[in-house]
């Protein structure tokens, strides 16, 4: 593993894709611990292929980073853009949620 770190930057790069669901469907997804990468596999596996090296790069990071501190680093992007979908995402009671998704895109990743 990289001793690279991800940031806002690498966040803000991607914005699109972390507040393309709806608020209160993201929320909905949370609460219930919803596996949304499985829930939309051709989806992701589309998005995957479709992959630079550099971008495959991020994604190892992301994939290996403590939850807390993506949720540390979610937080940050909601203050800084106030999309509520952040805020979601840097919720620790949404700790699980993350997790599985994490998971499930590593084993996509990694297959």
């Amino acid at each position: 593993m990289s001793d690279e770190k991800i940031t806002y930057r690498d966040v803000e790069e991607y914005e699109k894709f972390f507040t393309l669901a709806p608020t209160f469907l993201l929320e909905r997804f949370a609460k219930k611990n919803t596996n949304i990468v499985l829930k939309f596999e051709s989806k992701a596996e589309s998005y995957l292929s479709k992959l630079t090296d550099s971008q495959k790069s991020k994604l190892d990071i992301v994939l290996n980073t403590k939850i807390d501190e993506l949720q540390s680093i979610m937080d940050e992007a909601y203050r800084n853009t106030g999309k509520k979908q952040y805020q979601i995402f840097a919720n620790p009671k949404y700790r699980e949620f993350i997790e599985i998704n994490l998971k499930q895109l590593d084993k996509m990743v990694n297959k």
